[in-house]
């Protein structure tokens, strides 16, 4: 997601979102870490007049995100991923690796252990149904080199258009910087995103596969 700034920035923008003391925040977080996530996504999800509520607060959260990920999770910089139409589920489990030190980036943990169940699971609810802005491909001779590439090696798990599922990443339309460091950290095996299925996945990519395939998916509506 996004990358490292200044815990100074991380404490401003945080004071921008709840307008309370930062102080107030981790204990807040405290207070609903023993909230069931998933449930309460599925619970969301069943009751319109829940979800409605949790948007609105969503949306405030999401003013603060849109400094790195752009106004509705479309990012306007190649390296810091686009969350719009990202699924709600995947995403939540982003937040819990981020919040658990299983997926490391400081300024992301510190802003996602400050924010309670409701604003995660708000936040998710939002992006989820925003819209990605589409870029057609420009390298088009590569990018049709990186659709064998992705039929071969991510097609199975990510889908045909991309979209993955409740697990799996949509990777359609996603930051090419983005997909080509986070592929190069899988196949390396880099402790920031050690992935179990996505090592061996990309483990016999070559620099030239990983610049096709990052074409054809960044490409992909």
């Amino acid at each position: 997601m996004a990358k490292r700034f200044p815990v100074v920035l991380a404490t401003a923008l945080l004071t921008v979102l709840w307008w309370q003391p930062v102080a107030a925040q981790p204990a807040k977080a405290r207070a609903t870490a023993s909230v069931d996530l998933n449930a309460r996504l599925q619970q969301a999800q069943a009751d319109p007049q829940l979800a409605q509520t949790l948007l609105a607060t969503g949306r405030k959260v999401a003013a603060v995100c849109a400094h790195c990920h752009g106004e509705g999770g479309n990012s306007v910089k190649t390296d810091i991923p686009n969350l719009a139409g990202q699924n709600p589920a995947y995403l939540l489990e982003q937040l819990r690796q981020f919040a658990e030190g299983r997926r490391r980036n400081e300024f992301m943990e510190g802003m996602i252990k400050a924010m309670d169940s409701d604003e995660k699971v708000g936040m998710v609810l939002f992006y989820a149904g925003q819209s990605v802005v589409h870029r057609p491909a420009t390298a088009v001779t590569l990018a049709a080199k990186g659709q064998a590439v992705y039929a071969k090696s991510c097609q199975q798990c990510h889908g045909t258009d991309g979209q993955g599922n409740a697990q799996i990443a949509r990777i359609a339309g996603q930051q090419p910087g983005y997909l080509n460091l986070t592929l190069q950290r899988y196949r390396d095996g880099s402790s920031v995103r050690a992935n179990s299925v996505m090592t061996p996945s990309t483990r016999q990519m070559t620099p030239a596969d990983i610049q096709a395939v990052v074409a054809f998916v960044a490409a992909m509506p």
